[in-house]
Formats: structure tokens, sequence, C-alpha cells
């Protein structure tokens, strides 16, 4: 039977052994990790467009112009402030800057938000919304809601994914890791305002909503001393791993044999040493063992992305297994 053995494990990153495993199985983790786990992402962006003038004395924002005296206006339309010079009463503020809309949007969308599969579900399959036509779906069940309003500054002003606010607890905010991710600079005069929805997704459709990153398996290794004397080349080097580490001439630390295979660089080919150093040291493969390593971007741990796609692949399975009972039978 496969077991599962955590070898490392990061905020963000994650190593792990399977035993008698085989390469089929890894490649079917490998492939649930990196698409068909349900992740919450930015999907749609409505901008607020237009000129506006700030008052001084409350903050609250009038359409440019209204409330000015000089046009016709009575002030502030919430604390009845007089708009009579711009700097002093008022400052004039306008939705226009560098980046495009559309980059800004893609620029969300790559921000990872916290997904609870728990608390949140598919749009297709939410209790209050899966009888409703695509357009008139999304609600707190399904939806997260994100608002950004923010202004620039003399000399510019870098807006980060800190300046976007989930309506809703702090759950929903980005995780502290990833809060400094830039999505524009504003300078004097300009603003940024919009409304961001997070649905879920899979990864399979879109980056977007893809977990993890770096997905990788391979062999799990051992190695062996085969040449005393021309391993010596190598440990004299006074590099990671040294012949202590070797016990009856063999290493099969996991750790300690991804240092070697570094150490390994400096006596392989076009070193100058590959002729003396012979092959002295070898690599094995172990029968049914594999390392997976992956890492995840922030929306998730990486203990519950792999859960994750244990569940999916599971799912998938028993899936193939009724269809295959169903022609049999």
């Amino acid at each position: 039977m496969v077991s599962v053995e955590i070898i490392s494990q990061e905020d963000d990153m994650m190593t792990v052994l399977f035993k008698d495993s085989d390469r089929a199985l890894l490649n079917a983790v490998r492939r649930n990790l990196m698409g068909h786990i349900p992740k919450m992402a930015i999907d749609t962006v409505r901008f607020q467009m237009g000129t506006y003038d700030q008052c001084i004395k409350c903050e609250h924002l009038n359409p440019a112009g209204v409330a000015r005296r000089t046009a016709g206006g009575t002030g502030c339309s919430k604390c009845d402030a007089a708009f009579e010079k711009e700097g002093e009463d008022y400052i004039v503020w306008e939705t226009n800057y560098a980046i495009p809309d559309e980059m800004i949007a893609q620029r969300l969308a790559m921000i990872p938000v916290p997904t609870d599969t728990e608390a949140y579900s598919f749009e297709e399959s939410c209790p209050d919304c899966k009888d409703l036509v695509d357009e008139d779906r999304g609600c707190p069940t399904c939806n997260m809601i994100y608002t950004l309003r923010a202004f620039g500054a003399e000399g510019g002003r870098t807006i980060t994914a800190r300046d976007l606010t989930f309506l809703g607890d702090d759950s929903g905010n980005v995780p502290e890791a990833y809060r400094d991710i830039p999505i524009t600079i504003l300078h004097e005069g300009q603003m940024i305002e919009l409304w961001a929805t997070a649905r879920m997704g899979y990864g399979v459709n879109h980056a977007k909503w893809s977990t993890t990153a770096g997905v990788t398996f391979e062999p799990r290794q051992i190695a062996s001393i085969s040449n005393d004397k021309r391993a010596k080349i190598l440990f004299d080097m006074g590099l990671r791993i040294s012949k202590k580490d070797f016990k009856d001439g063999k290493l099969e630390d996991i750790d300690k044999v991804s240092d070697l295979k570094k150490d390994l660089h400096n006596v392989g080919a076009g070193t100058g040493l590959s002729d003396d150093f012979d092959d002295a040291i070898t690599l094995e493969d172990v029968k049914g063992e594999y390392l997976l390593s992956f890492e995840t971007d922030g929306s998730m741990t990486p203990a519950e992305a792999l859960n994750s796609a244990f569940n999916r692949l599971a799912e998938r399975f028993s899936a193939i297994k009724e269809d295959i009972d169903h022609v049999i039978a």
C-alpha cells in the first residue's frame, strides 16, 4: 500500500516521500496539484471612472464641478464645506493612470486570495445560485468582494495588494507575505477606485486558479562509494558532504543526498576532474520511492493543497470505477 511521509514543510513549500508507488500515481498527483484544486481568484473587476473634487475637510468625493461655487454649487454634499479655491477647499482627482485597466485586472487576478472550500462553493453548485443563469449568479456563499480606493502623490505612490479591502471579516484579506505585490503607480492628481469579485475555479482553466507552482517529482536515490581513493578528490574540496556522512560506504539521508548531487557538479563534465573522479560515487534509484516537491501561491498551505489533490484524485478514481462497474455489470 502506498504511504506518504512529509520530509520538509515551510509556509509555502513542501517535500513529500511516496513509498510503494510508481510514476503513474506521482504524475496523477502532480497534475491534480497543478490544475484540479479548487481555488479562489479575482475573476471580474469593475472600475469607477471619472473626475472628482475631494473635500479637504471631510475627504468626501464629489462629482467634478458640482460642488464648486464658481460652477454654481453649494459646497460639499456631505459636510457643506464651501468649494471656493482648489488646493485649499478641495483637491481634484482623476481616474487616469499609466497602466491600462485590462493589465490591472490581470494583476489583481494573480494576487493570492485565501481559499476556504468549507465556507465557499462553486457558483454552479452554490445552493443559492445553481438554478440561476450565469450572469445572475454570485452571492456571499460563492463570491468574495474586494474594493480598492487609492490616491496618488507627488513623485508617485505604489499601490499594492495591501490596499485591497475585503468586504467581510479578516479571513478574506490577502496574506501578509503577499501584500506588497504591486498593482500600479499613481502620481499627483491620479486615483483608482474599483470593485473586484473573486470566485472558485480550477487551474486547468486559467493560471489564476492554479494554487501550486514548481511541482516536480523524482526517484529517491541513495549514494554509494565505489572507489575510496578517487572519491577523496571530492571530499578534499571541503564542500557540503564528507566521507564521515557515509555509513558503510552508503549515504541514504534524503537531504544529504540532495547536497551530494550539488557537490558532484564540481567533479562532473567540463570541470577537468571527471576522468580522475571516474564516478567514484554513484547514485542509485530506490525502487518504488519518489520525492514530490512543490510550492503554493499563498492562497492555502501546502498541506491543504496536497490533501485537496488527494481528495480530488480519489473522487476521479471513484467515478472511473463506477463507470467501469456499470459497463461490465
